[in-house]
């Protein structure tokens, strides 16, 4: 497989809160032979990187093992790199080589910190262009991403509809719902209760890890269903013996169980404090709260009204993060453009994780999408047509019916 890395200047940047940095620069890995026509854009989920495939260790990525959706991406699989030339960019705000709040500030040789300019998903997608610009890829066969990274595809299909063939939500919405808002901003607080963030200037000194651990603790009940903590967990205790030092122990813990639930979440935790940057998890959880796809317009569908391409959602009936309501709406706001869509729904009980953690459901759709459209195989077998027009639109006909 044909790869290469690096770190793209893309010169003054503003940002759409107003604000400029007078170099941004962009993180970028690249997959297999550029032939003009088959450029295919992946969007990375909210922490994480540039790294999609290849599945080795890296000593570039903050100590993020393994390449985050190997399973799907490379010679042979679902995003064949044989057949397609990937690009998969991290986004400003985060802390995996792009500019954010721990580069540094080329005025005072000091991370940004909190003086880095806010930043949204449409930052996200603008730098993108930018950065596809730099490498000479004027159009994309598709975009695709996951989780935020859908939110990233939906700004692609809003903001530059005529630079994408097709696009492929995968697990996300238009905009969160306020339960998710709501866990968002505990998470945010426990970063920035903790002791050790110092309003965001703890470089060189011992960073907020007990709130970023918290913080990545709550993301974890997100990702995850009722029964897959169920087979996961259950009730059973961890073992006296197995507490961790991460948190200190509440008065009672000598005399209940420490239970497996809690190891996970606290091994969890600590691992994420270890690798990734306290202050990019507030911006960049900010700028997915803040998404709404309808901004600016009057509805979804008139959001996307300019897209005239092929789209694909993908959902996961275990998934209360992003629903299969959610998708199923976004579905019918691209329908309402006339476009060719699919929705694909997957029965699966692990949760919002499942986009990464079952590639043998997610990579038939996404290999078919991308080679026929919505009328790839793998789309088309598990759904029918929405209607009998001339609309192709299949959808899952248990969850939604005329």
């Amino acid at each position: 497989m044909s790869e290469d890395r690096g770190v793209e200047s893309l010169g003054e940047f503003t940002f759409e809160c107003g604000e400029s940095i007078p170099d941004l620069e962009i993180a970028y890995e690249t997959y297999g032979e550029f032939t003009g026509d088959n450029a295919v854009l992946v969007c990375h989920a909210l922490t994480g990187s540039a790294h999609v495939a290849g599945g080795r260790r890296r000593s570039d990525t903050a100590g993020q093992a393994h390449a985050w959706w190997d399973d799907i991406v490379g010679p042979g699989k679902a995003i064949d790199t044989t057949e397609y030339y990937v690009i998969c960019a991290n986004v400003p705000g985060s802390c995996y080589g792009s500019s954010g709040p721990a580069s540094t500030n080329p005025e005072t040789g000091e991370p940004w910190g909190t003086d880095f300019p806010a930043v949204t998903v449409g930052d996200w997608t603008r730098a993108q262009r930018l950065l596809l610009d730099e490498l000479g890829v004027p159009n994309l066969h598709a975009v695709v991403g996951g989780s935020v990274g859908g939110m990233n595809v939906l700004d692609w299909a809003k903001r530059h509809p005529d630079h994408a063939d097709r696009v492929i939500v995968v697990a996300a919405a238009a905009r969160l719902d306020p339960q998710c808002l709501a866990l968002d901003a505990i998470a945010r607080r426990s970063i920035t209760t903790d002791p050790n963030w110092n309003d965001g200037d703890y470089y060189g000194q011992d960073p907020p890890t007990e709130g970023l651990a918290l913080a990545r603790q709550i993301g974890h009940v997100m990702y995850l269903s009722k029964s897959s903590m169920q087979d996961k967990f259950g009730r059973r205790s961890a073992g006296m013996d197995m507490g961790r030092d991460t948190f200190p122990s509440d008065p009672a813990a000598g005399f209940f169980p420490y239970r497996e639930v809690e190891s996970y979440l606290d091994y969890q935790g600590e691992k994420f404090a270890e690798r990734f940057d306290a202050n990019s998890y507030l911006y960049l959880s900010r700028a997915m709260d803040n998404y709404d796809l309808a901004s600016g317009y009057d509805s979804d569908a008139d959001a996307l009204a300019a897209f005239d391409g092929e789209a694909l959602l993908l959902s996961f009936t275990g998934d209360w993060h992003f629903t299969v309501e959610q998708s199923e709406e976004l579905a019918e706001a691209f329908r309402a453009t006339d476009a060719a869509t699919a929705h694909h729904v997957i029965d699966s009980d692990h949760g919002h994780d499942a986009f990464l953690v079952e590639p043998d459901r997610v990579g038939p759709p996404l290999d078919d999408f991308l080679a026929d459209g919505v009328y790839g195989k793998a789309v088309s077998d598990t759904v029918e047509d929405h209607d009998a027009g001339d609309d192709f639109a299949p959808v899952h006909t248990s969850l939604f019916s005329d």
